[in-house]
């Protein structure tokens, strides 16, 4: 799923996480994943929010150089970042999903919750169709999405996904791996 050589120019890579404060062992990855996206000239797409995981992958982008594009939603706009490069409120959820994935180059989806979870399968069910081509990664840090994994190999395995499995989506340990997946 890796992106062609000729588009391996800085992107805007969508990164769908939780805006809530979680443990070292998924704060340190999503550092390093910042700092890699950062270094490398990227810009971050993101819900906006200066609070949680969102907050310490905005500030490691920005602390490396890259550029920061928020996509905020009305009744969230009081926790948005002030010193993002660009910020977008929309009017509610959906209208803020459709923005962030018309952002992007590429989407990345760090752990979370039921926000990040309806996000992911939102733009999967979306490249299913083919209503984009944008590759998907997981960033399954410390295992957190080892479920989901498994339940999407068998909805392969019993014909729900009209699609194969590595052609919709992959699932990546670190944050290396993710970019090295996305060809960025």
């Amino acid at each position: 799923m890796a992106l062609e050589p000729s588009l391996r120019a800085p992107l805007n890579i969508c990164v769908f996480c939780s805006a809530a404060e979680l443990d070292a062992v998924y704060t340190d990855a999503a550092r390093t994943f910042a700092r890699l996206l950062g270094e490398r000239g990227h810009s971050l797409v993101w819900g906006g929010s200066d609070s949680g995981l969102m907050k310490v992958v905005a500030d490691g982008v920005q602390e490396a150089g890259g550029r920061l594009i928020g996509i905020s939603v009305e009744f969230l706009k009081n926790v948005a970042r002030a010193n993002a490069d660009e910020m977008i409120v929309t009017a509610d959820l959906a209208e803020r999903k459709a923005a962030m994935l018309a952002r992007s180059d590429a989407i990345v989806v760090m752990v979370g919750g039921t926000g990040t979870l309806d996000e992911a399968t939102e733009i999967l069910e979306l490249r299913k169709h083919g209503m984009h081509t944008k590759p998907v990664v997981i960033l399954n840090t410390a295992g957190f999405y080892d479920g989901l994994r498994e339940q999407m190999r068998r909805m392969e395995a019993e014909g729900f996904l009209p699609v194969p499995l590595d052609k919709l989506v992959s699932f990546a340990d670190d944050g290396t791996e993710a970019l090295e997946l996305l060809g960025a």
